[in-house]
This record gives structure tokens, C-alpha cells and sequence, in this order.
């Protein structure tokens, strides 16, 4: 297996670089060596250079909810083991049972157990340390927990809502909590869980086409780098490289780079864009390359790209090409 939790510090890296915190900087206050960390595949990140790394980046980026926001834009790809739980997954539960079992090479804060009580499956979060409360624990937590609730979007082409979200501490921000998650965190008593209908555990994967989810990420990534640069190329690279999760609302957008909207809105029009331009943008380009593909449904384009309703997507395609999407994936 691969250095996953090198993937996983580039990744966190290159998300901070989109919040506008130096990569440099950050990994120079972290302890840690970027040109190695980029060039040495087994470059190895201690425990205490990943602790550091997420207070950095909390601190730098101004954003105290920085592993929840993180959650939101990772998926499985940027871990080098989307390849390895796919292929050997037939079903949603398969693959999330999978993900669990792999979580130890990431992190050794916790394990995660995966278990079916009714109607419900259930997503335990275990802390396999002596001290759950430190600041490390919390943001690897609310990343794996957000991470896991926005996986399973791409995993089934459509937004999930968990039945219910577990956490042991109060929570300051509950609305933004709300929002990440799509439903009120409760608070328990010692118990850190995502409980799901357990309809979709038994659910066939419809994003099994490793390949050419690989194809695009690669000519995605192309030439991103961690360093800065304009917030709508910045928006532009990571509505691309989380094209499976569909394209968020300004509002979700906004809160992911932790600013107001208006303020991002301001800010793009700097640019002489809109959100909406750049969101159209993406959306055309996606359309365009998985029609071209040819590995996928029309209908099923239509939710990856954030449709809800097959028509709409056919007059948005029309009106960027002049052609209908099926007309344009049968020549």
C-alpha cells in the first residue's frame, strides 16, 4: 500500500494553500520538509509534525473548524486507495466496511467499526488514545466523520443525510455543524457516530469506473501545485477535483473557504467573474469529458453534476453547445 498519509498531508497542504495559508510557511512552523515531503515517497510525517500541522493550519487559515471545512473537499482519491476499495466493493457497506479498515493508516487516534442495529447502520469512531480531547483528535475526528457522510455521495451519485450525528462535546458553531453534516448533532455521553438508513448499505456502487474517474482526475490535477493564486482559479481547481460530490451552493462554497458571501461574490467580481460563472464553467467542462468518455449514463451525468431533474441539464448543455447531451455523446 502506498504512503497514505503522505497523500493525506499533501492534501491537507493543498487545502490550505486554497485558504490562502503558505505552504511553505505552514510546513515550516509544522517541522516537516516540503520539497522532501514532496519529492521522497517515503518521506514519513511524525505524530507530533501532524499535530502541529493541524494547529498551523487552523491558526493561519483563521478557521477553528478547519478539519470539518478539510472534510468536505478530501475524498478517497487524494489517499491513494480509492483504487484498492472500489475495485474490491460491490456495494455501498462494502466499501464503507473497507474505508474502516484501512483508517489505520492514516491516523492511530482511532479505529472505526461499522455495524447494522435495525433499520440503521452505524459508523463508530473508537479513540485509541488517552486523551480524546486534544485539539489533534478533534479536527481528525470531524474530518473522518464529514469525510465519511460526503464519500458516500460519490459513492451513490446523490446527497446523503444521515439519521443522526454523535458527539460527545458542545459544539460552538451548530449551525455550521448543521450545515457540513445535513442534519443537528446530538450530543451523547462518550460516543462518536454516523448512523445511516440502512437501505443504503446494501446499495450497488454506481461510480465503480475506477478508470475513468482516475482519467479525470488526472487531467485535472495537471500542474496544481500547493501554492496560491486567484480565488476563482482556486474555486475553479476545487469544484473540479470534488466534481462527484456535484457542485455546492454559493452559501456551501462561501463557508468552505471560510467567507461570508457576499464577501466571496465581491471578491470574484475583483475578477471580473461570477460564482456562477466559474460553477457553469465546471459544470460544461465535466459534462463534456464524461460524455466524450462514454462510461456513463446521461442521467447519471446529470446528478454527478448537481441536476436534479434530467431536463434541466439538457437546456444548460443546450445552451452551452447548442446540442442536446445525448445528441452530443452519440457523435
Amino acid at each position: 500500500m502506498e504512503n497514505s498519509r503522505r497523500h493525506f498531508v499533501l492534501s491537507l497542504i493543498a487545502y490550505a494553500a486554497l485558504r490562502d495559508v503558505p505552504a511553505t510557511q505552514l510546513c515550516r512552523l509544522s517541522g516537516i520538509d516540503l520539497a522532501a515531503l514532496k519529492a521522497d515517497a517515503g518521506y514519513a510525517v511524525s505524530n507530533q509534525q501532524l499535530d502541529m500541522l493541524w494547529r498551523e493550519a487552523s491558526q493561519l487559515s483563521g478557521d477553528p473548524l478547519f478539519g470539518l471545512h478539510f472534510g468536505e473537499s478530501l475524498q478517497l482519491s487524494a489517499l491513494g486507495i480509492v483504487g484498492d476499495i472500489i475495485r474490491t466493493s460491490d456495494t455501498v457497506g462494502m466499501a464503507v466496511e473497507k474505508a474502516a479498515s484501512l483508517s489505520h493508516l492514516l491516523t492511530d487516534l482511532f479505529r472505526i467499526a461499522v455495524e447494522s442495529s435495525g433499520n440503521v447502520f452505524i459508523i463508530r469512531f473508537l479513540p485509541q488514545t488517552g486523551r480524546p480531547d486534544t485539539f489533534s483528535f478533534r479536527q481528525t475526528l470531524e474530518l473522518f466523520m464529514v469525510f465519511v457522510v460526503h464519500e458516500m455521495d460519490g459513492l451513490l451519485l446523490r446527497k446523503i443525510k444521515p439519521v443522526a450525528v454523535r458527539l460527545p462535546y458542545r459544539l460552538e458553531n451548530a449551525e455550521e455543524y448543521t450545515r457540513v453534516f445535513r442534519c443537528t448533532a446530538e450530543k451523547s455521553t462518550a460516543e462518536y457516530a454516523l448512523i445511516f438508513d440502512r437501505e443504503y448499505q446494501q446499495e450497488p456502487l454506481l461510480t465503480a469506473n475506477y478508470d475513468i474517474q482516475q482519467t479525470l482526475l488526472r487531467k485535472v490535477n495537471e500542474g496544481i501545485t500547493v501554492t496560491g493564486g486567484e480565488l476563482g482559479e482556486k474555486i475553479r481547481h476545487y469544484l473540479l477535483t470534488n466534481a462527484y460530490l456535484g457542485i455546492p451552493s454559493l452559501n456551501e462554497i462561501a463557508a468552505n473557504f471560510n467567507v461570508s458571501p457576499r464577501t466571496l461574490q465581491r471578491k470574484l467580481k475583483d475578477e471580473g467573474i461570477s460564482y456562477q460563472d466559474v460553477a457553469d464553467e465546471v459544470r460544461k467542462s465535466l459534462a463534456i469529458h464524461y460524455l466524450e468518455e462514454g462510461g456513463y449514463p446521461v442521467k447519471e451525468i446529470s446528478y454527478m453534476l448537481g441536476y436534479n431533474e434530467l431536463s434541466a441539464f439538457t437546456r444548460a448543455f443546450k445552451r452551452w453547445t447548442g446540442r442536446t447531451p445525448l445528441s452530443f455523446q452519440k457523435n
